[in-house]
C-alpha cells in the first residue's frame, strides 16, 4: 500500500485524514497507557495493540482481562462494542467486493470510524468505471495507512511511557476532537445534520446500556433517520425537476 504514495489520489486521501492524525495518535497513547496500568506485560500490550487495533474494544476488554473473566466473555464483549463496524463495512463493502479476499480482509482490518466517514464524504456513490474504481481503492489506502501508523506509534509510546503520562494531560479529549473534525463537515446538509442530532440524543439517552450498546443503537437510528429524510427530499425534488421538461414538451406539441 505504501508503494502507492506517488499517486495523486493516494496523497489526497492522506491530506484528508491529516487533520485528525494528532487526535488519533493521542487516543492511541491513552489506550497504550491503559493497557500497562491494567497490568499487561510489555509483550502482551504490544501484541494487543498490533493485533486488535480497536481502542474502544481494548478498553472494554481490559477490566475483564484483569478480573480473569472467561475468554468467551472477553471476546463477546469486544464483538458487541465493535458491532458498529458491521454497519460501516456494509456502506463501503460493495466498492471492494471484486478484490481478492486477503486484500479485502486487510482493508477491513485497517479501516476505522474516521476513515469510513472521510471515504463516504469523498465518494458517496458506487464507482462506475475502472478508473473510478482505482481511485476509490487508492483513496482508501491513503486514509487507512497513515491512520494505522499514527495509531500504532501513539499506542506504543503509551505502552513504553506507562504510568509516566499524567491523567491531567487530557489526551483522551484529543481523540474526541479528532472525531469532531470529521463529523462537522458531514453535517452540512439537512439529512446529515438531523441524523447526527438524533444519533447524539439517542447515545445520551441510552448511555447506561451495557457493553456500549447505546452507541450501536444511536448509529442505527441516526442512519435510519438520515436516510429516510434524504429519500423523502429526493422524492419531493423529483416533480420539480420534471416540471420544466413537461413544459417544454407541451410547447413542442403546440
Amino acid at each position: 500500500m505504501l508503494k502507492d504514495w506517488n499517486s495523486p489520489i493516494y496523497r489526497e486521501g492522506f491530506r484528508a485524514c491529516a487533520p485528525s492524525l494528532f487526535g488519533m495518535g493521542a487516543w492511541g497513547m491513552v489506550v497504550g497507557v491503559a493497557m500497562i496500568k491494567a497490568g499487561l506485560s510489555l509483550p502482551q500490550a504490544l501484541g494487543m495493540t498490533l493485533l486488535v487495533f480497536a481502542g474502544s474494544a481494548q478498553l472494554a476488554a481490559l477490566p475483564l482481562i484483569v478480573a480473569n473473566a472467561p475468554i468467551w466473555v472477553i471476546f463477546a464483549t469486544a464483538l458487541i462494542v465493535n458491532l458498529r463496524f458491521l454497519i460501516m463495512s456494509a456502506l463501503i463493502a460493495p466498492r471492494f467486493a471484486h478484490l481478492p479476499w486477503l486484500r479485502r480482509t486487510l482493508l477491513g482490518f485497517l479501516t476505522g470510524d474516521l476513515t469510513v466517514a472521510l471515504f463516504m464524504q469523498r465518494f458517496p456513490t458506487m464507482w462506475q468505471t475502472p478508473a473510478e474504481e482505482r481511485d476509490q481503492v487508492l483513496y482508501l489506502h491513503g486514509l487507512v495507512v497513515p491512520n494505522w501508523i499514527v495509531w500504532q506509534v501513539g499506542s506504543i509510546l503509551g505502552i513504553l511511557a506507562g504510568s509516566q503520562v499524567p491523567t491531567h494531560w487530557g489526551l483522551g479529549f484529543a481523540g474526541t476532537l479528532a472525531i469532531l473534525c470529521i463529523l462537522l463537515p458531514l453535517m452540512r446538509n439537512r439529512p446529515g445534520f438531523i441524523g447526527v442530532v438524533v444519533a447524539g440524543a439517542v447515545a445520551v439517552a441510552a448511555h447506561d446500556l451495557p457493553y456500549k450498546l447505546g452507541l450501536l443503537l444511536a448509529v442505527l437510528i441516526g442512519m435510519a433517520v438520515s436516510m429516510w429524510i434524504e429519500e423523502h427530499m429526493e422524492l419531493a425534488a423529483a416533480p420539480e425537476a420534471s416540471a420544466p421538461v413537461t413544459s417544454e414538451q407541451e410547447k413542442r406539441d403546440e
